[in-house]
């Protein structure tokens, strides 16, 4: 049993930010490769303001990470943590 507060505090946060169908949306389009804001938002149908402010969310919650190319930035996955916790939330769902 985990007993300190502060990391099921963590957790809870973690898990409100899986709790935006948005945010999940974009999760899935960099289930597969690395893409970038504007690829995102014409795959999603969104503006490229409302994606902006999902990645921001998503990568202060260390579930995306980012690599500059020029002008260009590029969002992926973090680690192979995100793509089994959504993985297995998929699973879960299906059943």
């Amino acid at each position: 049993m985990i007993k300190d507060d502060n990391i099921l505090y963590d957790l809870a946060e973690l898990f409100k930010v899986f709790g935006d169908s948005t945010r999940i949306r974009i999760l899935f389009s960099l289930f597969e490769e690395e893409r970038c804001v504007s690829d995102i938002a014409q795959t999603l149908s969104l503006t490229q303001s409302a994606v902006s402010h999902q990645l921001k969310i998503l990568k202060q919650s260390k579930l995306i990470r980012s690599r500059r190319d020029g002008k260009q930035i590029y969002y992926s996955l973090a680690d192979d943590h995100v793509r089994s916790i959504i993985g297995q939330g998929l699973e879960h769902v299906e059943e």
